[in-house]
């Protein structure tokens, strides 16, 4: 059973709109997360308080070109991980067997990471050559807050907006 102020459980981790008035508007998170800080600082009712990005972007960014070299060395190294990870429990549980079993499953890993990542690079058949990072960024973000502190709030980012910025 839900009551008027229990959401149901199948409502409760939809999206939902951000509610609000803007008291502060800034460039990066950080500068929106810093305001909020100060907020917090200066004891106004921080949670109800909402930092929302708006205009959102999708910012991928090139970190190197891949080559057949990169991805073999890399597919060699992740699997020398695994395999070694595998040996060394099979040492450990192997009475008697010495250095073999890390020595096999090293070997193992070396080879199958290598097996692996040269059918996936080499399925891609050349059309992603590169290696990225992805990051989603907004144009602005705004600081929100309940109608009955937005006086308060406004007041207080007034304040911080005169001071000096701490690097």
């Amino acid at each position: 059973m839900t009551t008027a102020f229990t959401p149901a459980p199948s409502t409760m981790n939809l999206p939902t709109l951000p509610e609000g008035w803007p008291i502060g508007s800034y460039d990066t998170y950080e500068e929106a997360q810093r305001a909020v800080d100060h907020l917090a600082d200066s004891k106004f009712p921080v949670q109800d308080v909402t930092i929302v990005g708006v205009d959102p972007m999708v910012v991928e960014r090139v970190a190197a070109r891949l080559t057949w070299g990169r991805v073999l060395g890399a597919g060699a190294a992740s699997g020398a991980w695994l395999g070694l990870f595998v040996g060394l429990l099979l040492s450990l549980f192997t009475p008697g067997a010495g250095l073999a079993p890390i020595l096999i499953g090293l070997a193992s890993g070396v080879v199958f990471g290598v097996a692996s990542s040269a059918m996936r690079y080499g399925a891609t058949r050349g059309q992603r050559d590169f290696v990225s990072h992805s990051q989603l960024v907004a144009r602005r973000y705004d600081v929100l807050t309940k109608p009955r502190h937005a006086e308060q709030g406004r007041d207080l980012l007034a304040a911080l907006a005169m001071r000096p910025a701490v690097r």
